[in-house]
C-alpha cells in the first residue's frame, strides 16, 4: 500500500450500527450506538456505568486543520501519517495516569483499536480551559500589545516571550454559546472570569459551586501530573487545553470526569527541553504545522487575517501541501508520542479495514 492509503482521512462512513445521524469534526467522527447495543456492550464488557447509559463509537482520523481550514497533501495524502494513533496514545496515556494519581476517570470505557474509543455520554461544563505555564502565543501577542489583565486575574508588567510564569495560569472560555450570563458576550470562545464562573455556576452546568474547587483541582493536579512526566523526558509543558462533563457510574453515583483529548500536540503546546535551555524553541506540537504553512505560502497574512478567510478557504481547498512537509509533521507527531508512552507507537497498514473487522468480530457492531 502507499504512504497515502494508510492515511485514515475519512471516518464519517463506517458501517457502525446507529440510528443517530454520524457527528463528525475536525478529527473526531462520533457514531452514537443503538439503546440496545449500548445495553447489550455494558454488560458483556462489564463497563462502569449505569446501565442505559448512552455509548458511543468515536473515531479518529489523520486530518490536519489550522488556521480554521483542513489541509491536504499531494498524491491523494489527505492527512498526516500516523496522527491519529499518536494522538488516541497520548491521551490514553495521561488519562490513565491521572486515574492511578487518583484524580478522575475520563468518558473513554475502552480502546479497541488504535483509532477508536468506545465512550459514555457526558453532560459538558461548558468551558474550555486553558493552562498556562509560561507566556507564549496569542496571550503574548495581547501582552506585547499593553494587555495586563487576563480573565479577571492581573499579571507583572516585566515579563519576557516565553518566558516562565511565576504560577500556572488558568484562563478559561466558554464552551458554545451561552445565553444570559451577565458580563459574557453570547458568543462562543470568549474568555470568562473565575467570577463569572461562580455566580453563575448553573449556565456553565456545574452541579453546585463546591465542584468548582473540584473542576480547579482537576486542572491544576492534572496539568502537573503531564508537566512532571514529561520533565523527566527533558520536554517542557507549555500550555494546553482541558475539558470536563458529568457522568454517573453503575452505583447511580454522579461524577466530574475529563472529556475530550488531553495532553496532545493538537490541545498543548510542548517544547524542547535542551533547545529551551539555550534560547532556542523547538516546537513539539502543531506549532510546527503552523509555522511550515505561514513560511509555504508567499502571502502568510491569508492565514492570520480574519478578513480574508474566503482566500483562506480558497488556499487550503486549491493547494496540494508537499508529501515532505506533511512527512515533517508525522515525524513530530509521532515522536513526541513515542517519547511519551515509553514505546513504538503502533501504525495501522490498512486502519479503516482494521476496525470494521474488529467492530464486527469482537463487539458485534457490525453487521
Amino acid at each position: 500500500m502507499s504512504l497515502a492509503d494508510k492515511v485514515l482521512a475519512v471516518n464519517n462512513d463506517l458501517p457502525i450500527r446507529t440510528n443517530q445521524p454520524v457527528h463528525s469534526g475536525k478529527v473526531r467522527s462520533v457514531y452514537w450506538l443503538t439503546e440496545a447495543d449500548s445495553r447489550r456492550l455494558i454488560q458483556e464488557k462489564g463497563y462502569d456505568v449505569a446501565e442505559d447509559a448512552p455509548l458511543a463509537i468515536m473515531v479518529i482520523s489523520d486530518r490536519i486543520s489550522a488556521f480554521e481550514c483542513i489541509w491536504h497533501g499531494e498524491g491523494g495524502m489527505n492527512g498526516v501519517p500516523g496522527k491519529g494513533a499518536a494522538l488516541n496514545a497520548i491521551s490514553n496515556h495521561w488519562f490513565k495516569l491521572f486515574r492511578e494519581n487518583g484524580l478522575a476517570d475520563s468518558h473513554i470505557l475502552d480502546i479497541p483499536h488504535p483509532f477508536v474509543w468506545i465512550v459514555q455520554k457526558a453532560k459538558p461544563v461548558m468551558i474550555e480551559a486553558i493552562c498556562r505555564q509560561y507566556i507564549t502565543g496569542s496571550m503574548w501577542r495581547s501582552y506585547a500589545k499593553g494587555e495586563r489583565e487576563f480573565c479577571g486575574m492581573q499579571i507583572a508588567d516585566d515579563l519576557q516571550k516565553d518566558q516562565k510564569l511565576p504560577e500556572l495560569l488558568i484562563t478559561p472560555s466558554t464552551k458554545g454559546i451561552l445565553t444570559g450570563i451577565p458580563g459574557v458576550p453570547e458568543v462562543d470562545d470568549v474568555n470568562i472570569s473565575r467570577d463569572d464562573i461562580v455566580n453563575n455556576h448553573e449556565a456553565f452546568h456545574f452541579r453546585s459551586q463546591d465542584d468548582i474547587a473540584i473542576y480547579e483541582k482537576l486542572l491544576k493536579e492534572g496539568f502537573d501530573v503531564i508537566s512532571d512526566e514529561l520533565e523527566k523526558i527533558d520536554q517542557v509543558f507549555v500550555d494546553t487545553k482541558f475539558e470536563f462533563g458529568y457522568v454517573t457510574d453503575a452505583a447511580g453515583q454522579e461524577k466530574l470526569i475529563y472529556m475530550d483529548e488531553v495532553g496532545t500536540p493538537d490541545s498543548s503546546r510542548i517544547w524542547d527541553g535542551p533547545s529551551y535551555r539555550e534560547g532556542k524553541i523547538v516546537e513539539n506540537s502543531k506549532e510546527v504545522f503552523r509555522q511550515e504553512l505561514l513560511n509555504f505560502f508567499p502571502d502568510p497574512d491569508i492565514l492570520i487575517n480574519k478578513d480574508r478567510m474566503e482566500e483562506r478557504y480558497a488556499l487550503a481547498k486549491d493547494n496540494a501541501l508537499p508529501v515532505a512537509l506533511l512527512q515533517k509533521v508525522s515525524d513530530t507527531y509521532v515522536g513526541i508520542a513515542e517519547k511519551i508512552i515509553g514505546e513504538k507507537l503502533p501504525l495501522s497498514e490498512n486502519p479503516k479495514a482494521e476496525i470494521i473487522e474488529i467492530l464486527r468480530n469482537d463487539y458485534g457492531l457490525i453487521d
